[in-house]
Order: C-alpha cells, then structure tokens, then sequence
C-alpha cells in the first residue's frame, strides 16, 4: 500500500467474551517449535505469494523482542502445516495491545474456517498474557478475512483520511456478497 492509501487498521478493544476454541477435525492448531520458521516461511510462501525467507523471518519475527513462541500457532493436519497466526507484541503499540500478525492459510485449505480459528487463537493467547486489546493490519481486498475480523469483534479503525471512504466500500462488497 502507499502512503496515500496505507494498510487498514482493525482493533478488537478487549478481549472479553471470546468464544471457546473449537477447532474441526480432522485439524488441529499447536504454537511453534524449533525450525518452524521453515514450515511459516513455505506456507506464507504458498499462501501469501510472499518472498520473506528463512533468514528474513528469524531476524523480523523470531528474533524480535515481541515475539512470543507459544503465540505462533499452525493449523495443521496430520503433520502438514496448512494455515498460520502470529500474536506479536510491536514495540510501537502501548503494552496492553497485541498485533495479529500474518494470518494466512494454504490454497488447498481455505474455506474450512481455519483463518478465524487461528485469529481466535491468538485473541486467546493475548487474553492469557493479561494483555487488554488487539489489533491488525489488512488490505482492502481481503474480504474473506476481514469479513472473520468483524466477526471475532474487531472494528475498523479510523485513523487515517483514506479509511472512511474505503471501509464504506468494503461494507457496501460485503453485504453485496452476503459476507454482512
């Protein structure tokens, strides 16, 4: 995104009432483990088109004073990673908010609901941490997952000029769709 047209902002303002985690079978969700950063940066690869590489990922995410290895989750079957979210404390936010960072799910799995367990995941986990609200970067395209975000309460955050005209649109595509 530009600077003119910068990524949305949703914040979820607590973490109160969160719905049990319930994953489907045959799926289940477990938090990182060691070289697992190999396993992120394929699927992120796959399912994001992304480029970061191992390398990449353990110097801006492993390493970094925000990351938290029990808030790095996959949803996997058997032991194929399919889908990944990360609860990421940056050190620009105030101490009592947490970022979802990087939620994506491979191709062959979306549509299973895997996007909102792993979202759900990671409000959990900052709801374990003691931590108060949540927020997250999207773009305007993705409106399957932001259509998750509303549903797990997070709201559009209108901080920039661009976002009320932008989020109208949004909201007009997904009652349009049947995603509102």
């Amino acid at each position: 995104m530009s600077a003119s047209n910068p990524q949305l902002v949703m914040v979820r303002p607590h973490l109160d009432d969160l719905p049990p985690l319930q994953v489907p079978k045959p799926y289940r969700i477990r938090s990182y483990q060691p070289d697992d950063e190999v396993l992120w940066t394929e699927l992120v690869g796959v399912a994001m088109n992304s480029r970061w590489t191992v390398e990449a990922c353990r110097e801006n995410i492993i390493s970094a004073p925000g990351f938290d290895p029990g808030g790095m989750f996959f949803a996997v079957m058997g032991e194929e990673a399919v889908g990944t979210a990360t609860a990421f404390h940056e050190e620009n936010n105030p101490p009592e908010r947490g970022t979802v960072h990087m939620v994506c799910v491979h191709p062959d799995h979306r549509g299973q609901g895997l996007g909102y367990w792993l979202s759900l995941a990671v409000l959990h986990r900052f709801r374990e941490r003691g931590l108060q609200s949540v927020q997250l970067l999207t773009d305007d395209v993705r409106l399957p997952a932001i259509h998750i975000y509303l549903k797990l309460g997070f709201e559009p955050h209108m901080s920039h000029p661009s976002y009320p005209k932008r989020w109208e649109a949004i909201m007009e595509t997904l009652r349009k769709t049947g995603f509102a």
